[in-house]
């Protein structure tokens, strides 16, 4: 199955995004099994977390259903690791055509950062698979009503950047496709079973919360 088959899969499943910054491979298998019993279907380790290329190795080989890969890519050789890691996943926190362009012709999913209406539709002509609006605690959820209004209704946007549980209803009633969930879902040293609550929980208030209304 495609790349981007599983990212529109895991779109209309569960669109949570777990950025899994810090994690060690010893507990990556744990981690991502936990957040898959709880509905989680794209998992992103970070490059500046330790040894993110075993990590991503891991959980793409115990998740194959998985949308697996890579946060903070910042460059094109970055792109082609996670590649041969088994990575599906390209997540930027800015936007750079090169990152964008290695990573579709490798059929990966890549969301680059992005903070204004130039940035949005500067990705979307390039073929971004859907946009991470970042740093969300620099935006608000009208800022992301207004964009919305003028960007592609098919436009995938997601907010990352200290988003918490009770930031959820704002931003989907905003027009967020999803969230990109940080330290509110995993840090490092966590159990597996307090990551599987902690995502429990997202997915129970996704699940209630209500969307735009068109």
């Amino acid at each position: 199955m495609s790349a981007e088959l599983v990212f529109r899969q895991a779109l209309e499943s569960l669109p949570l995004v777990a950025i899994l910054r810090g994690l060690k491979p010893t507990e990556a298998v744990a981690v991502g099994q936990a957040l898959w019993r709880s509905g989680w279907r794209m998992l992103e380790v970070p490059v500046n977390s330790p040894d993110p290329l075993q990590s991503i190795a891991l959980l793409a080989r115990a998740l194959p259903q998985a949308l697996v890969g890579a946060g903070t890519v910042l460059s094109g050789l970055q792109v082609r690791e996670v590649h041969q890691a088994g990575g599906r996943l390209i997540v930027s926190p800015h936007f750079d055509p090169d990152v964008l362009s290695t990573a579709l012709k490798l059929g990966l999913v890549c969301l680059p950062g992005v903070f204004t209406p130039t940035e949005a539709f500067g990705a979307l002509q390039l073929g971004a698979s859907g946009l991470k609006l970042f740093p969300a605690e620099a935006c608000t959820p009208a800022v992301l009503k207004a964009m919305r209004a003028v960007l592609p209704p098919a436009a995938v946007v997601l907010p990352v950047g200290g988003i918490q549980l009770q930031h959820l209803a704002g931003w989907r009633q905003a027009g967020a496709s999803g969230l990109g969930i940080g330290s509110a879902v995993y840090r490092p040293g966590q159990s597996a079973l307090e990551v599987e609550r902690q995502a429990q929980g997202w997915a129970q208030a996704w699940a209630t919360s209500t969307p735009l209304q068109a």
